[in-house]
């Protein structure tokens, strides 16, 4: 495998050192993940393309990009890989024109399945998209139980516009799926949020998917402004410091759900993921050393099965929520990933509205929020 990375700040392509691609006319795919307004100017999309000719791009819109060690904002980084066994394919859907959410999903799998399919990755609209429906859909046909990772697009902490798209400009609306195949590649990864339980176990007693409208029979709106308390004004970005646990029948572990919209008039919350009547919650909040903590835990655990080999490529989806808490430490989760991998091992990624991966090896995807979920890959 050989990788090449780029980026585009302060009006200008640059270089990122990385071993570099040879031919660039056999990368087989570029992952680029950026500001939404960087991505969808017509002159970067044609720079990646004059220098990947071959190759599918694969964009997503980012509270933040990663790369090296390092959080940026306002930037594009570009990932270009060659694989020397592996091969890949591509394919994008849009949602509301006769595909919702669960159905994008179950046409991507369906789409990409093979018998040689051995890990997929996803990339998503943050706003038009129900995650949790995306990811039932993922998993419906998925009885080999192979290895699904990715994330849902972002515009800061806007909760405005989030962008995605495959060898074209990107828009709202897609979501773009990447099959990988072939026995050489090694996938590994791990998710772990770091947030501390406070409170009451409530029970969900009123929702309808991912819009939650009562806990413990009372006004979950209400209910959650009274623990915001000055936060309130600031709603619904101010609810990323104050994430819900989620426990429902299918998962012995606990979900983390974060609010993307705040209806007033219904009285409603609508979060990233499903909020199934019945589920137990509790708020969360966050503690500086435990997520920070949580990076590395999770770099470990991607690991795991690699025997002391070095990755070649890491991929990094954090939440913007973290990001927000963390502030000017933002850096550290990123330096605590690289302290388990090493210097060497190429990195990107982006913060995101929520993260798809695993729970364990070997079990379907689910979707998290608030986690850092990573990816390491190793071509054998």
């Amino acid at each position: 495998m050989e990788i090449q990375q780029h980026a585009f700040s302060n009006g200008a392509w640059n270089d990122i050192a990385s071993p570099g691609i040879k031919n660039k006319d056999k990368a087989n795919l570029v992952l680029v993940f950026g500001n939404a307004a960087l991505l969808t100017q017509q002159a970067n999309f044609d720079y990646l393309r004059n220098q990947y000719p071959a190759a599918d791009l694969v964009f997503a819109s980012t509270a933040g990009e990663i790369a090296q060690g390092h959080v940026l904002d306002n930037s594009i980084i570009a990932t270009a890989i060659a694989f020397d066994k592996t091969r890949t394919r591509a394919l994008s859907l849009a949602l509301g024109s006769g595909c919702n959410s669960y159905e994008a999903g179950q046409r991507l799998f369906d789409q990409l399945q093979s018998d040689a399919l051995c890990y997929m990755f996803i990339v998503s609209d943050g706003i038009h998209i129900n995650g949790s429906e995306l990811v039932s859909g993922l998993n419906s046909a998925n009885f080999k139980n192979i290895p699904i990772t990715g994330g849902l697009a972002s515009d800061e902490d806007k909760f405005k516009s989030t962008v995605t798209g495959l060898n074209c400009i990107p828009g709202e609306g897609n979501v773009v799926a990447v099959g990988f195949y072939g026995t050489d590649l090694l996938v590994g990864h791990g998710s772990i949020g770091g947030w501390e339980e406070f409170g009451y176990e409530r029970t969900i007693t009123k929702s309808f998917k991912n819009v939650l409208y009562q806990i413990d029979g009372k006004s979950a709106l209400s209910l959650y402004k009274e623990y915001l308390g000055d936060y309130v004004k600031e709603l619904p970005g101010s609810a990323l410091l104050f994430p819900l646990s989620l426990k429902d029948a299918g998962n012995d572990m606990p979900l983390v759900r974060t609010i993307l919209a705040v209806n007033e008039e219904e009285d409603s919350m609508t979060f990233a993921g499903n909020m199934p009547e019945g589920s137990k919650v509790k708020l969360m909040k966050g503690n500086f050393g435990k997520l920070i903590q949580a990076a590395a835990d999770a770099s470990e655990i991607s690991v795991a099965k690699f025997n002391d080999a070095e990755p070649d490529l890491v991929i990094l989806i954090s939440c913007v929520g973290r990001k927000i808490i963390l502030q000017k430490r933002i850096d550290e989760e990123v330096e605590a990933t690289g302290e388990v991998f090493g210097p060497a091992v190429n990195v990107a990624g982006f913060y995101s509205y929520g993260e798809i991966t695993p729970l364990k090896s070997d079990t379907k995807c689910e979707l998290h929020n608030q986690t850092m979920t990573i990816t390491a890959f190793k071509e054998l």
